[in-house]
């Protein structure tokens, strides 16, 4: 006499709020055992659980009967790789989230006990001479001053050159008529670009006032780096500086004369 045949198991593609995962079910299994089975897979109570079955484009089809101990899986559309959703039917508020890290407790290194330990990334920088722990690193701000250098290189700032202020929406256009640093500006490390603006709708005439009083704590003295009309000068950063042939604000006015 032939054992009785029993149906293969089938795999399933479980998903809920939180997690996904491939599982095989046995179509003999009753609801409630699918249930048991999904629990510890989701993070859903079996009670909780709200089981929806979705084969290829069809409609989904709720898992469900009235007496679920009893019910078998084979009673329902199972194909391998179909998507069976698990849904939570808890209030939002009774909900487990298992996404949500920021109440779980860490264990935080002090900084001190870290730059101790022998077999850390920075105790690998610390030998290798990597970072700030090279000797011959720039510091920050130099970093700063040559930045402002590269950029001046990459764009083509020189003296008398024909110039447009960035962004699009200034435009204003002048000539480059200083290229360097200026202390007078608090906290302005490395070059800045001097224009004189075709129109006077600038802030100076190439010159730097003093600011305070001559023998007062804070005094600072003035500096001329070039010289223009008033409201003709303006020193910006060279990242506002765009070169080009841009023909200077009369010739607009000459060539509308010509037209």
């Amino acid at each position: 006499m032939s054992a009785p045949q029993t149906s293969p198991d089938i795999p399933l593609s479980i998903r809920s709020a939180n997690s996904a995962s491939e599982r095989r079910i046995t179509p003999a299994w009753t609801i409630a055992h699918l249930k048991t089975r999904l629990e510890p897979i989701t993070g859903i109570p079996a009670s909780a659980q709200t089981l929806t079955l979705r084969v290829g484009s069809k409609q989904a089809v709720p898992v469900q009967a009235a007496d679920e101990e009893s019910a078998q899986l084979h009673s329902f559309d199972l194909q391998a790789y179909a998507e069976l959703f698990v849904a939570d039917c808890r209030p939002p508020g009774s909900r487990t989230n298992y996404t949500d890290v920021s109440k779980v407790e860490k264990y935080t290194m002090p900084a001190q006990e870290y730059e101790t330990l022998p077999n850390s990334v920075l105790a690998w920088k610390k030998n290798q001479k990597l970072g700030r722990f090279d000797p011959n690193a720039p510091n920050v701000e130099q970093q700063k001053i040559n930045a402002l250098e590269r950029e001046i290189a990459e764009r083509g700032i020189t003296l008398n050159a024909r110039a447009r202020l960035l962004p699009a929406n200034d435009a204003r256009l002048g000539t480059v008529s200083y290229i360097g640093p200026i202390p007078q500006i608090s906290g302005s490390l490395g070059a800045w670009v001097g224009i004189t603006l075709d129109e006077p709708s600038g802030k100076n005439d190439g010159s730097i006032p003093p600011k305070g009083k001559e023998g007062e704590d804070g005094f600072v003295e003035g500096a001329r780096y070039f010289q223009c009309l008033p409201k003709c000068g303006v020193f910006v950063r060279p990242e506002r500086v765009e070169i080009g042939d841009f023909p200077a604000a009369d010739d607009f006015g000459e060539e509308m004369e010509e037209m």
